[in-house]
């Protein structure tokens, strides 16, 4: 039978009317930050020759050296991902939104959340907890983006670039871990249609995947890709309006090459893949 305990209220209403949250240490933030990714061709020389390849790039604001008031900004003059504190008016989410518009003038884009960061010390304004967004846009999509409120500029860089530069806080971490759910993504879904032409080689669906995967031998195994890819339930070969199949000579290449495009087939990722 368990024990009979005589406390001062009989109802939860009464409970929380008392209820004092004094009572427990609180975070002194609870912030969003977002990762936004994007692929664009860029201009590359390869045996001589001037080719566009696609390269994963990676959206970064400035931290202003100063604050509003005109202090010094904590870790100032520092990229970091756009981001900030949210308020109990609003969801983490519902802050990655809000802070994006306003650090950057980029909306309608579709955020996702993909982690929590506590670690102790992370920031060095005090226990700071930040949720971690990213998302996946076409180049268009940033093309408007523009520096304001906290942030001095607002920049697109390579991942490889942006890993380099003196970044604020944790945000390298955040970057890294970013990519990497990023990289799950290109190959468990049609993500690399957003960043191809309608009709495709298989060349340069390759070349979109590689962007982002590096181990994966099913993709940077080149024979091996060649072997796999016609077979692929969600890919098609390109047909004309008789029937017949499109090729096309690209970068300069000595034979056509056959041209594909995806279907509605959507993949479905299994741990027995």
């Amino acid at each position: 039978m368990a024990p009979s305990h005589s406390g001062k209220f009989t109802t939860e209403e009464e409970v929380l009317k008392h209820y004092d949250p004094g009572r427990y240490r609180t975070p002194d933030g609870y912030t969003s930050d977002i990762a936004v990714f994007t692929i664009r061709q860029d201009k590359q020389i390869e045996k001589g020759e001037e080719i566009w390849k696609p390269v994963l790039m990676l959206m970064l604001i400035k931290r202003a050296a100063t604050d509003a008031e005109g202090n010094p900004n904590i870790e100032g003059g520092k990229w970091a991902l756009p981001g900030g504190f949210g308020s109990d008016k609003e969801t983490a989410l519902q802050t990655a939104y809000r802070e994006l518009s306003e650090e950057t003038g980029i909306s309608g884009i579709h955020v996702k959340h993909f982690a929590v960061y506590d670690r102790p010390g992370r920031d060095p304004r005090g226990w700071i907890i930040s949720n971690a967004h990213y998302a996946i846009v076409p180049p268009d999509y940033l093309e408007k983006r523009k520096a304001a409120d906290d942030a001095e500029q607002c920049e697109l860089f390579s991942v490889e670039e942006a890993l380099a530069l003196p970044l604020a806080f944790d945000h390298k971490e955040m970057i890294e871990a970013a990519i990497a759910v990023v990289e799950r993504e290109m190959v468990q879904t049609t993500l690399a249609k957003h960043f191809l032409p309608e009709e495709f080689t298989l060349s340069e669906l390759r070349d979109v995947l590689m962007t982002v995967v590096k181990d994966d031998p099913k993709i940077v195994i080149k024979s091996t890709f060649w072997e796999k890819a016609p077979r692929l339930p969600f890919l098609e070969l390109a047909t004309d309006q008789s029937g017949n199949i499109k090729t096309t000579r690209r970068n300069g290449a000595m034979r056509r090459t056959r041209l594909y495009r995806f279907n509605e087939v959507e993949p479905v990722a299994s741990i027995y893949g």
